[in-house]
């Protein structure tokens, strides 16, 4: 079965160096797609260097930084017109550990989407300060109250979908971003009738660089669970 793993990045040369060899040790076979937002350090032309050597590592260059979710879009275009199998989202900043790779593969046996969860078995998380985290879980448990999903880590960014899932979602209509994207996605496979299975993971806060959480991602992901609930998003 063909595997690609799409991260999107925005400045992160330092941890994208160190990531794509923790996945290919990780995940034997795997392809990965880097979506790059026309970063100033530099992780464009790192990635491109990187896919010289190694054709199981592509690049897409844009130019500008247009945002997580239509980053993500643009890596699920390229995955179906490529035939795979699999597709996986996941961070640059190991955030999300490619130790659990495989366990998502296992998973994805009985399931069309596997999520990773930071709220599965209690609380997951590392190195968050306390209002981040009690932001995230409020977050999380107000999504699912709101759009009745059953799941613990509605804003998860760590996941695998069967090709089925992303083939039968309307991509073009897709226009939400950073935790809305998530959440929209879920909802939309789980309306569907698509099998979801969550996965305990730890998820430990970047290993450098900055983050890319603003206001304005955290009222985009308040707003989106009424339009979906309303049915304003197709």
């Amino acid at each position: 079965m063909r595997t690609l793993i799409v991260i999107p990045t925005y400045n992160e040369k330092e941890n994208i160096l160190n990531i794509i060899p923790a996945i290919k040790k990780a995940l034997k076979g795997a392809h990965i797609l880097v979506i790059d937002d026309f970063s100033p350090d530099g992780t464009g032309a790192a990635v491109k260097k990187m896919a010289g050597r190694d054709k199981t590592i592509a690049l897409i260059e844009r130019p500008g930084k247009f945002g997580l979710g239509t980053a993500y879009v643009e890596g699920f275009k390229y995955a179906l017109k490529k035939k795979y199998d699999y597709i996986f989202e996941m961070d640059a900043d190991f955030s999300h550990n490619p130790g659990y790779l495989p366990d998502f593969m296992e998973a994805m046996k009985g399931c069309d989407l596997a999520i990773g969860s930071r709220y599965l078995n209690g609380i997951s998380v590392v190195n968050w300060p306390i209002r981040r985290l009690a932001l995230s879980k409020f977050a999380n448990l107000y999504a699912g109250l709101i759009t009745g999903m059953p799941l613990t880590d509605c804003t998860s960014g760590f996941k695998c979908y069967k090709r089925k899932v992303l083939e039968s979602l309307d991509l073009d209509n897709v226009n939400s971003d950073g935790y809305a994207f998530q959440i929209e996605m879920h909802y939309k496979a789980w309306k569907k009738g698509f099998k979801i299975k969550e996965l305990p993971i730890i998820f430990v806060d970047r290993h450098a660089g900055s983050s890319k959480m603003s206001r304005k991602v955290m009222m985009e992901a308040a707003w989106i669970v009424w339009k979906l609930k309303l049915g304003l998003i197709k």
